[in-house]
């Protein structure tokens, strides 16, 4: 039977890299069952026939107060795991000591792997790894994993395995009553009942139904009254605050026993950058370079160059002739041939449009998101617009799948789980799925407008932007739940890792593959089955008094609404095509493209949508956007009209 390793730490402390480093590629991802949490995990590649490495999302501590950190603590309680490698961010480790005291409090035996220690050594900082290592009492290993330095070391110690912490923290005697009455009632855990108890004791509801599963209701009941006889006696603060400055004082103590810091004589250019990059006027002008940089690899090279030479050389010289001939030849059933190579076919409209028109753009946006990811910028950009972000109830780090978007809103929504709270993440998923245009389509419209007026392009921004704003300040009202503290991890300015890049962007592409082009199929079958049953041109008959008489359009318009539900840059595409055959004047252009840019997302982020949130709050989204973005566009078209 195999036996697993688990890999747990804070956000942001390079546990991906170990993991990937451990496993190599035989990897598969997951949702953890009964969550939307997604959990990797791989045969170890050092001992393919005994571990299993499982990866879990980045955690600030063991007390959950996210489905992440229920996930985390869920694994730690029900995977038996022989080991568990706490991945530290080395020049951090207050917080990652939090961590490590409450995992020898769970009695789970565990390595402690200082990573980023060329990051730690650039400030200054030395670790005694030998003294933390006799404190904690487990084995504690250096490294530097995006070089592969004192990863091998790191392998030796978990193939020869270590015991449990003995370290020990003594609580106020309240506490320490309520957890030995406690004890006796607990059912037997993974973890050390009196782990369990502190939990219990902190307040972790998260617990009720592990409980449930495992006791009776009365038990049950004699756990909740000695809870509440502790609180009783704790009269001016809750018994978790109380157990947690416990442990915060004794990761505080064993940081002074192991930590020293020089001073680093002069300042970096660096650290100057770091500065500017974050300051609300000074930031703008790299903001702005930043997204011009973007704009010129991902929607000149990889939206034009790139997609024109896959979609007019791969596809329309070799690809698409040779699958219409083959297809002839293999399938002489009309409707069999339709289906795989016809207007709506499989290989012609699906795969096409997977590989020849996203995976190019795509691909160049998965390179630049890495490299400022890389670099450090991205948590940065996250600090400067926190203000302007939390005008929609929401905070900086909201800023990451927003900017995502621009690429693919498909990969930005499956991004929004770096969002702490349900609330949140629903907002954002609502705000790409409303107005912000992925790259291919945005190259389209931008084709568009270059058409026409500064004045045009001005009033299509601000439609946008000002129905982006307004949405998502209403929408922060309605939304039940609470706005989550701006709390994110900073790491320094760095020169980018080739090969971090290289790895982070082949695991996206790969991933790209597996995820979104399968739903690409699904919806090119849908769309044949709507024109094979005439529910296609219904649909277009039926729109048609709302799209030329609200919004002032023609009427094979709505062509070019319903084909966006699946292609959105053929949507916009489309419309580009009406314009240049003198079908649209420059007012009907500017109202058709503000209505198609808010239009419903297309249908792989809507696939996606469900994946994540739900079926309920993927048809409400998709219900508000679609009647929505047609009033913003008849009200507009009214306005123009007017002027």
């Amino acid at each position: 039977m195999n036996e697993k390793i688990v890999l747990i730490g804070n956000p942001n402390v390079g546990k991906s890299v170990i993991f990937g480093h451990l496993t190599g590629s035989y990897v598969t991802v997951s949702n953890y069952p009964g969550t939307t949490v997604e959990i990797a995990q791989g045969q170890a590649k050092y001992d393919s026939s005994r571990d299993v490495v499982i990866d879990t999302p980045g955690v600030n501590s063991l007390l959950p107060f996210s489905e992440d950190e229920v996930v985390t603590r869920d694994i730690l309680l029900n995977e038996r795991p022989r080991l568990v490698v706490q991945v530290a961010d080395a020049k951090n480790l207050r917080r990652a000591l939090f961590l490590s005291v409450q995992l020898a409090e769970m009695g789970i035996p565990f390595i402690l792997n200082l990573n980023m220690m060329d990051e730690a050594g650039s400030r200054g900082i030395d670790l005694d790894e030998q003294k933390l290592s006799e404190i904690l009492g487990v084995p504690v290993i250096k490294s530097v994993a995006i070089h592969k330095r004192g990863l091998l070391g790191l392998v030796n110690e978990i193939q020869n395995g270590t015991q449990p912490s003995k370290l020990t923290l003594t609580y106020p005697d309240e506490i320490e009553a309520g957890v030995s009455k406690l004890i006796p009632y607990l059912p037997e855990a993974n973890t050390s009942k009196r782990a369990v108890a502190l939990m219990l004791l902190s307040g972790d509801l998260s617990l009720k139904e592990w409980l449930v599963t495992n006791l009776d209701a009365d038990t049950i009941q004699k756990i909740e009254d000695i809870i509440l006889e502790v609180q009783s006696k704790l009269e001016h603060y809750s018994i978790g605050s109380a157990i947690n400055q416990q442990r915060l004082q004794e990761a505080e103590g064993i940081l002074h026993s192991v930590y020293k810091q020089q001073r680093v004589q002069g300042k970096k250019i660096t650290e100057l950058l770091s500065r500017v990059s974050m300051h609300p006027i000074w930031g703008l002008p790299i903001l702005l370079g930043v997204l011009y940089a973007m704009y010129q690899f991902v929607g000149v090279f990889g939206a034009g160059i790139l997609v024109d030479f896959f979609e007019e050389v791969i596809f329309g010289k070799f690809v698409t002739p040779a699958a219409e001939r083959l297809f002839l030849f293999l399938a002489p059933i009309h409707l069999l041939h339709e289906l795989l190579v016809g207007e709506y076919g499989l290989i012609t409209m699906a795969l096409s449009y997977a590989v020849a028109i996203v995976l190019p753009v795509v691909a160049t946006f998965f390179i630049a998101f890495s490299l400022l990811e890389d670099s450090g910028y991205l948590p940065r950009l996250a600090v400067m617009m926190n203000r302007i972000f939390r005008l929609l109830g929401l905070h900086g780090k909201a800023v990451l799948p927003m900017v995502l978007g621009l690429g693919c809103d498909t990969m930005a929504t499956l991004t929004t789980r770096i969002l702490e709270t349900r609330k949140e993440r629903i907002l954002v998923t609502l705000l790409l799925a409303l107005g912000i245009p992925c790259s291919a389509q945005l190259g389209v419209i931008l084709g568009l407008l270059g058409g026409l007026s500064p004045s045009a392009v001005l009033i299509w921004l601000l439609c946008v932007v000002g129905v982006l704003f307004l949405v998502g300040y209403l929408a922060s009202k309605v939304l039940p739940g609470q706005r989550s503290d701006f709390i994110l991890e900073l790491p320094p300015i760095r020169r980018p890792s080739f090969m971090n890049i290289v790895t982070k962007t082949i695991a996206r592409i790969e991933w790209y593959l597996k995820e979104a082009v399968p739903l690409f199929f699904l919806g090119t079958l849908v769309l044949f089955v709507l024109a094979k049953t005439g529910a296609l041109q219904a649909i277009e008959i039926w729109t048609a008094p709302l799209i030329s008489g609200f919004l002032g359009l023609p009427e094979t318009t709505a062509e070019a609404f319903l084909i966006g539900f699946l292609r959105r840059d053929y949507g916009a595409a489309g419309l580009f095509d009406m314009a240049r055959q003198g079908l649209l004047n420059p007012k009907q252009i500017v109202v058709s493209l503000v209505t198609i840019t808010l239009f419903v997302p297309c249908i792989a982020n809507f696939f996606v949508i469900i994946k994540e949130r739900g079926w309920k709050t993927a048809l409400a989204i998709s219900l508000f956007i679609i009647p929505f973005a047609f009033l913003v566009g008849g009200i507009l078209n009214f306005i123009l009209s007017a002027v």
